[in-house]
């Protein structure tokens, strides 16, 4: 599933390929796809004459802002946007076009047929969901260590559900709970209110680091993702634990372990990472 360096790359890719251009119609081929309104011919008829002025993310959300409506949109496991002449074939699995009055098409193409599309007035996706009750964006200034804590504050569950959990801090996914968790040396069965603020200071810092460098490459090509040019993301060369199970630890050359914590496979090192320490005493 892309996460949130996967998607800022895709917003990012968006905003050079679609801003400015004005939706001529919807074609809609897969109705589930469309959860807002109800029926996807509605979808189609609102969308019609709607100029694409800026695309955000919240999370792993993209939100398509235009005239008067927003788009909210979730590629979930494998969709993707791409921009393509009106005169080029469509590939199969493509669901939804977007059919620009410029002869051009911003067609979502979903293998998995996971993806959702939200439609609102401006102003209203706020308040109902998918984003109503979304956490911190830690890509943000007010990602700060006092509202990270705090987001965390007296949970009792392990740490690695927690950080997937998108109520408390949103756009992380597998890859980038095992990565920054292991940057900070906490196992992931570490239960979070365990944690000395010392541990919670190295694991924020850990997630922005993660994060802000997988962005700076593009986000992680594990499977099948690429940015809304056709490009693949380039971090997963720089992976530690993710994806290496037996491989040597690049820090002490332990072999990478694989577990299931919280329903989900997971890497970590379990001599750079180790479940059982000392709590170590609490930073003011």
């Amino acid at each position: 599933m892309p996460e949130l360096p996967e998607v800022e790359t895709v917003k990012r890719t968006l905003n050079q390929l679609v801003i400015g251009k004005r939706i001529e119609r919807v074609s809609v081929h897969l109705a589930r796809i469309i959860q807002r309104p109800e029926e996807p011919q509605e979808f189609s008829i609102l969308l019609e004459g709607q100029t694409i002025h800026l695309v955000e993310r919240r999370g792993k959300f993209l939100r398509f802002v235009m005239d008067d409506l927003v788009m909210v949109s979730h590629l979930r496991m494998e969709g993707r946007y791409g921009v393509y002449s009106s005169s080029e074939p469509v590939e199969p699995h493509t669901h939804v076009i977007f059919h620009f009055t410029d002869g051009t098409e911003l067609r979502y193409k979903d293998v998995r047929q996971f993806g959702t599309m939200h439609l609102f007035k401006k102003g209203e996706e706020w308040n109902a969901p998918p984003l109503n009750k979304l956490g911190i964006e830690p890509l943000d200034e007010g990602f700060t260590f006092e509202a990270f804590r705090s987001a965390l504050n007296g949970k009792k569950s392990k740490i690695k559900p927690l950080l997937l959990n998108q109520v408390y801090v949103v756009g992380l996914g597998n890859i980038y709970v095992d990565e920054a968790l292991f940057e900070a040396g906490i196992h992931p069965e570490r239960e979070a209110d365990s944690l000395s603020s010392k541990e919670l200071k190295r694991l924020h810092a850990a997630i922005v680091q993660t994060l802000k460098e997988a962005v700076d490459q593009g986000g992680s090509s594990i499977k099948s993702y690429v940015n809304g040019q056709g490009e693949m993301g380039m971090f997963q060369q720089q992976l530690k634990v993710y994806g290496r199970k037996q491989e040597p630890c690049l820090r002490c050359g332990q072999p990478i372990a694989k577990s299931v914590v919280g329903g989900r496979g997971t890497h970590f090192c379990s001599k750079c990472q180790p479940l059982k320490k000392r709590r170590e005493s609490k930073v003011k």
